[in-house]
């Protein structure tokens, strides 16, 4: 069985950095096994013109000012930055945290974003035919870093749900998949992907489901997701304090589901700490048993 987790999507938006590094390092505190940050230029929701921060430029805060959590984007569009130059601040960001970045990653959609920035905003189909180029450079390009990885590979986060494209991609590149959806859709979509694994020969034991929670009553079904093997469940949130219950409730959770399934003679205090340990040095496909 692939390890239980869960983890945060703290927003950049309608919050200032004091706020956003609170909640990375209580967040870490209640026990989150991983904290993300989503890859856009304005507020998503609320004033569309509120405070909002970059993305990349916070994970590399986020990876100094923290010492367990894996951490990345969720997710950056291809179109924002040259796959050779996202592969090489990946990279560095990792090298920040000892080893503990994800490269997360997707075709993009907030049409606003490549508006004001200068970005040709293309049809979905061009989209991912565009993720479907930058992947095999991203991965050429973190063999040729000197230094490479901390750990030697730097896991890559997919995101997205097209059952043509996207997790054909999913299958053939990422470590990790990140979907949304109620528990039953979600385990469909995993369900294709298992089949995309099949068509290409790859275990799909191999690649950890996650999925974005919308809030409190998704993740009030969360054995329900984990029933469907999604495993990795991340609540999005807007700073610290109250707004990191779901959170505390989740870590919970997952900890009762771990202790469930120990040998009656192991502590469960002592395997759950071994366990974040173990993630915080070793996070790749080896952490996760793939």
């Amino acid at each position: 069985m692939q390890q239980i987790r869960v983890g945060v999507s703290v927003r950049p938006q309608h919050t200032t950095y004091a706020r956003m590094r609170a909640a990375w390092l209580e967040a870490e505190e209640v026990g989150a096994d991983t904290v993300f940050i989503w890859d856009h230029f304005f507020p998503l929701f609320g004033d569309s013109a509120g405070d909002h921060f970059e993305c990349w430029t916070l994970l590399a805060a986020l990876a100094e000012v923290t010492t367990r959590v894996q951490f990345g984007a969720l997710v950056s569009s291809t179109a924002y930055r040259n796959p050779n130059l996202l592969a090489d601040m990946a990279r560095t960001v990792d090298h920040i945290s000892g080893g503990r970045a994800t490269l997360g990653i997707g075709a993009g959609w907030a049409q606003r974003d490549y508006d004001e920035y200068g970005y040709a905003f293309k049809p979905p189909r061009d989209r991912l035919r565009d993720l479907a180029s930058a992947l095999p450079i991203i991965t050429d390009r973190l063999g040729k870093l000197n230094p490479g990885p901390v750990n030697g590979t730097l896991p890559i986060l997919i995101g997205g749900s097209g059952e043509k494209v996207t997790l054909r991609l999913v299958a053939q590149y990422a470590d990790m998949w990140n979907g949304m959806g109620d528990p039953a859709e979600a385990g469909r979509l995993s369900h294709v992907l298992d089949e995309w694994c099949g068509e290409i020969g790859r275990d799909p034991s191999e690649i950890e489901r996650s999925i974005l929670l919308a809030g409190r009553p998704q993740a009030e079904q969360a054995d329900n997701y984990l029933a469907n093997g999604i495993t990795h469940l991340i609540i999005g949130v807007n700073g610290p304090g109250s707004d990191l219950d779901v959170l505390r409730e989740l870590v919970a959770w997952r900890d009762a589901r771990i202790s469930e399934a120990l040998p009656s003679w192991l502590d469960p205090c002592l395997a759950s700490g071994a366990r974040q340990s173990e993630a915080a040095v070793n996070w790749g496909p080896a952490a996760l048993g793939r």
